[in-house]
């Protein structure tokens, strides 16, 4: 975005030398525009600070059971 930015002044800067009212005119527009991001980008930037999410924890899986069910040792044992 600041290599878009320093091309626009140099733009803006040779439209001028040349007369070209127009394509100035559009320039500063496109420019502020460049600007407004490139102040967006440093807001993001500089208050952020970093937060450590560290690595997702898997918890051990636990057999489920609903009331009035076997457990699969249960079902094993009753089957030999």
């Amino acid at each position: 975005m600041e290599e878009i930015h320093g091309n626009l002044v140099a733009r803006i800067a040779e439209a001028e030398r040349e007369g070209w009212l127009g394509e100035v005119e559009g320039l500063r527009v496109s420019l502020v525009g460049a600007e407004d991001k490139l102040a967006q980008v440093d807001r993001r930037t500089s208050g952020g600070m970093a937060i450590n999410l560290a690595m997702p924890r898997i918890a051990a899986v636990q057999p489920f059971r609903e009331e009035g069910t076997a457990s699969l040792r249960q079902l094993r044992s009753d089957q030999q």
